[in-house]
């Protein structure tokens, strides 16, 4: 049997003492990370935690802990507590928390958004209950109906989800619909219908690193050249302040590049393997990667959509190298970062 069909302990079988302890760190960390967020946003005066601290603080938390936690083996506790398809149903809304947490104090909770986001984890656990093979038609139906959502700015966009003239989300807090539907992507695939191979594991490794650099100085003579005749690439004069970079850095990571290599290679790449072989899913997902972009600043951009691409290859050369989706976010936010910072 191939490494990316084996079968994932039933639920009910437990989770061991190790998974508890793991566990329990990761609660730990968990609540240190919250108390550096509230000063960094603290720092940076964001309006939203100015004016609603508690619903902000409280909803983040809840958007946080799951795409956290899951890095930890919470799936496994979760497989071990949910049995049958309706538990599991259940259990999905619960994603769609923060949203309430966060809109309901400010009088913003608007109908057709608060069912939407019910329903998209609802609808996708009761897919991929019903449909459990890896690489069934379900999850082409479930990876692109997330990545439009997300891609089009369907979930951020006023109309028809949100009434014109109300901001859809508190300023600052665009990203939020963007974790959301990673915590969906996790559940389903972590718990919902596990399958082999996603490495969504949050505890850093050297050999992550070493495949992170190793191809993110791969791809920086090739995108260099091409991005400056193109005119993508414009150099920045000047010395950024000496937090800048490693803050880009870090919130790059988690908020950018973690959420996209878990859509891009943890699972579109990783299923397409399954029909397509390494190589040619390796191209195919990069070339979606690169689709991706194709709205960023232009109706069609072009020339982001193909520079996109070829980072596409690096990212998923770094996924493949032991299937870890840290070595791969370390490409992904070392090239963002120094862009953002240098080049933009």
């Amino acid at each position: 049997m191939a490494a990316h069909d084996r079968q994932f302990p039933a639920a009910g079988s437990g989770p061991s003492g190790g998974q508890r302890r793991k566990f329990a760190w990761s609660l730990a960390a968990f609540c240190i990370l919250m108390v550096v967020f509230w000063l960094v946003a603290r720092f940076f005066h964001l309006n939203a935690l100015d004016e609603y601290p508690t619903s902000t603080f409280l909803s983040f938390a809840l958007l946080f802990a799951p795409y956290w936690v899951f890095g930890f083996g919470a799936a496994e506790l979760l497989r071990a507590r949910l049995k049958g398809p309706a538990a599991a149903v259940t259990a999905s809304t619960l994603l769609a928390l923060p949203y309430f947490v966060l809109q309901a104090p400010r009088g913003n909770v608007q109908a057709p958004m608060a069912l939407t986001l019910v329903a998209i984890p609802m609808l996708v656990t009761a897919a991929l209950k019903k449909w459990p093979r890896p690489g069934h038609w379900a999850d082409l139906f479930v990876l692109v109906s997330v990545g439009l959502l997300i891609d089009l700015g369907l979930l951020t966009t006023a109309w028809p989800l949100q009434p014109a003239g109300r901001p859809v989300w508190p300023a600052g807090l665009g990203g939020f619909p963007k974790l959301m539907m990673a915590n969906v992507a996790l559940y389903g695939y972590l718990v919902v219908k596990p399958i082999e191979g996603v490495g969504y594991d949050l505890r850093p490794r050297l050999a992550d690193l070493k495949h992170g650099l190793r191809e993110f100085f791969f791809y920086a003579p090739i995108v260099l050249p091409l991005g400056f005749l193109l005119g993508f690439l414009h150099w920045h004069h000047g010395t950024p302040r000496v937090w800048t970079a490693p803050a880009a850095w870090v919130f790059t990571f988690f908020f950018v590049a973690l959420p996209e290599e878990l859509f891009f290679r943890g699972l579109a790449q990783n299923l397409l393997e399954r029909h397509l072989g390494r190589k040619r899913a390796l191209w195919v997902a990069s070339l979606l990667f690169g689709l991706s972009h194709f709205n960023k600043g232009a109706a069609f951009n072009w020339k982001y959509v193909l520079l996109a691409a070829i980072a596409g290859l690096f990212y998923g050369r770094a996924w493949r190298a032991q299937r870890r989706l840290f070595a791969s976010s370390i490409t992904h936010a070392t090239v963002d970062s120094v862009w953002s910072t240098w080049f933009r």
